[in-house]
C-alpha cells in the first residue's frame, strides 16, 4: 500500500492505539537485535502489558521509566525469543533509521485511545 491509497475510517478504528506509562525497562540480551523489555501501564481497563522494543540507540532503561508512549494494544501477542511481547510500542525512524518513540507532549491518563 502506498501513502496515496485511501483506507476506510473503520480500518483506522480497528487499530487500537493507546497511551501508557513505562513502569519498568530492562536490557533484552537474548534478542537478535539490541532491544529492551518494557512493562507499560495502560490503566485499570487494560493493565500492565509487556513489549520488546528496539530503542537502544536513543534511550536507556533509566530514561524510559516514567515516559508515556503510544502502543497498539490489539495485535496478537508475539513471541520474541524467550519473551512474549503483548503490545507494539510505536515510534518513527530518525535520519539514521534509529527508533524515536512517540507519545503525548503533555501528561494524559493511561489507557487513553488515539483518535
Amino acid at each position: 500500500m502506498s501513502t496515496s491509497d485511501p483506507i476506510a475510517f473503520a480500518d483506522f478504528e480497528a487499530v487500537d492505539i493507546r497511551v501508557g506509562t513505562i513502569v519498568a525497562a530492562e536490557p533484552f540480551p537474548e534478542a537478535r537485535k539490541p532491544a529492551f523489555k518494557l512493562r507499560i501501564d495502560f490503566g485499570a481497563a487494560i493493565g500492565v502489558k509487556k513489549s520488546s522494543a528496539q530503542i537502544t540507540e536513543h534511550y536507556t532503561p533509566d530514561t524510559l521509566v516514567g515516559r508515556q508512549v503510544a502502543a497498539v494494544v490489539n495485535f496478537a501477542p508475539r513471541q520474541i525469543g524467550p519473551f512474549m511481547s503483548e503490545v507494539l510500542t510505536l515510534g518513527f525512524s530518525d535520519a539514521d533509521g534509529k527508533v524515536v518513540l512517540i507519545g503525548p507532549s503533555l501528561p494524559v491518563p493511561n489507557g487513553g485511545r488515539l483518535f
